[in-house]
């Protein structure tokens, strides 16, 4: 899967995908040189260069996570910068927030530094911290993070417990126009749940994680959202009471947004009745009725965007008892075939939306565009192709996904982004 500096590269027969470009729902050629859309027409021909001239091509702007995990530094053995953004750019995305629970965490300009100096095709976009080194009592330095570029600020899979240190950080990000990121959940009720509580839980045995542990969260953070008038996201929102919850306070005109992971929109809770760990995540998995309350919100709006959640874990994190095991999966190279099996009912233009412009909004980012003249940030991809997530392709060093070794539809041909070429040829 080559990587490589992009002198001239030809897009053939291509569907744009990009609401803000005149192309927008138009089959075109691109042709791209030096990392400037130098013409879009219906016919371009020339020679030399990479051309991609494939059946039912699309295009789009690139694909942005808002939540992923790429344990660098201090847990490079799971993933590390490089692995992470090779993972994202085979999954067709060309910009990724990284969470700040490393090793040392991401409380510092320094820390933000490092994590910025390594962006290369993928461009990398450090979380801050909250909380001094995630401990939950004091602030960070946010504001110092802020002006080293983080995009946002979150105690990434440790959410912020104190109300107290809650209201004071979405109090001193308005100052600057910041964003909160909060995993909803009430650690003192989800102590120890190993899954959702319900009947698969009962059934099972296990301990569970109670709903009510994420719509708590969420109730509370809302009140001190609308006491602060500031700018808060929730990601990997799971359960029915947690969609009307927001989908209230919007209507209130309250500024909060929020997302939801793939695979909550095709699991549940019943999955796990195989014990295998690959479907322990965090938040956990659900019933049915959260499942498809979920793509009612995507359906309406009430869903901002979507996460992937790409948590990897090692063999030894996931081949354990239940009990034991890490919670988490990758998801950055599977996120195209999955969001593909969740509903007819929701258009392909709707999916790249939730994709692209819909989490840069959220940041206030810059949004790419698809028009001659523009830098060219682009994902292409084919959502009839066939291909095998398996040791050939997987980009990441850990394997803790559902999927490996099996044929999926769906796939990333190639991404451009900062005159660079990424093929999954």
């Amino acid at each position: 899967m080559p990587k490589i500096n992009m002198m001239q590269l030809l897009i053939k027969k291509a569907t744009i995908l990009c609401p803000s470009s005149k192309f927008h729902l138009k089959k075109k050629d691109i042709l791209i040189k030096n990392g400037i859309i130098e013409k879009i027409a219906d016919s371009i021909n020339v020679k030399g260069g990479t051309v991609i001239d494939r059946k039912n091509t699309a295009v789009s702007i690139g694909w942005m996570d808002l939540f992923s995990d790429f344990c660098d530094p201090g847990h490079e053995y799971k993933e590390d910068l490089a692995t992470g953004a090779n993972a994202a750019a085979a999954g067709g995305f060309t910009d990724v927030c990284l969470i700040p629970n490393t090793l040392p965490a991401i409380t510092n300009k320094s820390s933000v530094d490092y994590i910025k100096s390594k962006s290369s095709l993928v461009n990398l976009h450090p979380i801050g911290a909250v909380s001094n080194q995630l401990e939950g009592k004091d602030l960070a330095e946010m504001y110092d993070m802020k002006l080293a570029g983080a995009v946002a600020f979150s105690d990434g899979t440790k959410p912020v417990q104190q109300a107290g240190l809650m209201l004071k950080a979405l109090q001193y990000v308005n100052a600057f126009n910041g964003v909160i990121i909060q995993v909803p959940e009430d650690t003192s009720i989800a102590k120890n749940g190993l899954m959702n509580e319900g009947e698969t839980s009962t059934k099972l045995g296990m301990q569970g994680k109670p709903g009510i542990a994420e719509s708590i969260q969420i109730q509370r953070d809302i009140e001190l959202l609308q006491y602060t008038d500031s700018c808060l996201h929730f990601t990997g929102i799971s359960t029915k009471k947690s969609v009307e919850l927001i989908r209230q306070a919007k209507k209130q005109g309250l500024n909060v947004t929020c997302s939801v992971t793939p695979y909550h929109l095709l699991f549940t809770d019943k999955i796990l009745e195989t014990y295998d760990s690959t479907y322990k995540v965090y938040p956990p998995l659900r019933t049915e009725s959260d499942r498809l309350a979920l793509i009612k919100g995507i359906e309406d709006g009430t869903i901002d965007c979507i996460t992937t959640h790409h948590f990897p874990q090692d063999w030894d994190a996931k081949h354990v008892e239940f009990e034991y095991a890490k919670p988490g999966m990758t998801g950055l190279q599977t996120t195209l075939p999955l969001l593909l099996q969740v509903s007819k009912k929701i258009s392909l233009e709707k999916w790249v939306s939730l994709l692209t412009e819909k989490p840069r909004t959220i940041l206030g980012l810059t949004i790419p565009e698809i028009n001659e003249g523009c830098k060219a940030c682009l994902t292409i991809f084919n959502t009839d192709e066939k291909w095998t997530l398996n040791d050939k392709t997987n980009q990441s060093k850990s394997v803790n996904s559902p999927y490996f070794n099996q044929e999926l539809t769906g796939k990333v041909l190639a991404v451009v982004n900062n005159t660079q070429l990424y093929t999954n040829e």
